[in-house]
């Protein structure tokens, strides 16, 4: 750290679908939604993360929640700048005679294309980046996991988020063969809502079907600590009289079944374009799961019997991609996948 340390803020970001993770000096400094809360009236944020996603689905007209990003990348440009440059304040709110530079590594779904990058670029640059660096999400989830991303041996990574799920086999400080599927956590919440309507006649909204996902999600039929069932109270579609009714995880893995068929469709067709040297390490390394997705009940034990595979679930899937970001921004001049 030199002299001039102080001027220069180092963060970085893995700014996702569902959650958005900042690390600085090694230690996540805030782990928030990524969901704003803007005043229609005046285009001011009122509230960002944590207390816009209590606002979700309880707002007056003229306040608005919106999530900038879907399907992992910036929908809402004005909003992500807004949610990025708040939750840059919240890393530390003491008061300075200036702002500091930022040098700021951001991790994105390795699909993006030029415009996706682009308007990540420009939303990090116009929250204050001076120096933006992009990396590609398995990527830094290898890192996070403390894979030596740079060894001439084959690593395969799934990490499942809000928005994408990102498949990569890694070798040699490149990405080998990999797939970008927009199906991921986002998806399905979005059946069980929907299978809750079809099946219940109950409507719900994001937040309770986020509640049983987290609550009773299964990816099998049949797992060994099953979750007690979740009671979930809602208006009945026809009548709009109160209703109750007891989800079992059973029914969430039925329900979620279809989507999580695509993934394991994705999963077999990264290792289809596997050259077979690499193929060989994967299958004596096994796969690593990362991603709030990591986190359903069974998928690693669903996915091993499907690929003849054996998949891990990392350590703290959650926060892999961000810790990962965070090795790379020490890393800039090391690591030659960095985007500029």
């Amino acid at each position: 750290m030199g002299l001039f340390s102080f001027l220069t803020q180092e963060i970085a970001i893995d700014l996702g679908t569902a959650n958005t993770i900042i690390i600085h000096n090694d230690k996540i400094v805030v782990d928030e939604p990524s969901i704003v809360a803007i005043d229609q009236n005046t285009k001011k944020v009122i509230a960002i993360g944590t207390q816009a996603r209590q606002m979700q689905g309880k707002t007056p007209d003229y306040i608005k929640t919106i999530r900038p990003l879907r399907d992992g990348v910036i929908a809402d440009f004005n909003a992500a700048e807004q949610m990025i440059r708040g939750m840059i304040k919240m890393i530390d709110n003491k008061p300075r005679l200036f702002s500091p530079a930022l040098k700021i590594v951001v991790c994105i779904p390795s699909g993006s294309t030029e415009v996706e990058l682009r308007a990540v670029r420009d939303s990090s640059e116009h929250a204050g980046g001076r120096e933006v660096y992009l990396i590609y999400e398995p990527m830094a989830a290898a890192l996070g996991l403390g894979i030596d991303v740079e060894a001439p041996e084959g690593n395969m990574v799934v990490d499942i988020g809000g928005g994408t799920t990102e498949i990569a086999v890694i070798s040699l400080g490149g990405i080998v063969s990999n797939k970008s599927i927009r199906i991921a956590g986002d998806d399905l919440t979005a059946d069980i809502k929907e299978y809750m309507r079809h099946q219940h006649n109950i409507k719900i909204g994001e937040r309770t079907a986020e509640d049983i996902k987290i609550n009773v999600g299964s990816s099998l039929t049949d797992i060994e600590d099953a979750p007690p069932d979740y009671i979930v109270r809602g208006p009945h579609q026809m009548t709009a009289l109160p209703i109750e009714i007891p989800v079992s995880y059973q029914e969430i893995a039925h329900c979620l079944d279809r989507s999580l068929n695509k993934v394991e469709a994705a999963i077999l067709s990264t290792l289809e374009q596997t050259p077979p040297e690499l193929y060989a390490d994967v299958l004596k390394n096994g796969v690593f799961l990362t991603g709030g997705g990591a986190l359903l009940r069974g998928l690693d034990k669903r996915l091993s019997e499907k690929t003849k595979i054996k998949f891990h679930i990392a350590e703290d899937p959650l926060h892999a991609v961000a810790r990962g970001a965070g090795i790379a921004l020490k890393n800039v001049d090391k690591f030659p996948f960095l985007m500029r």
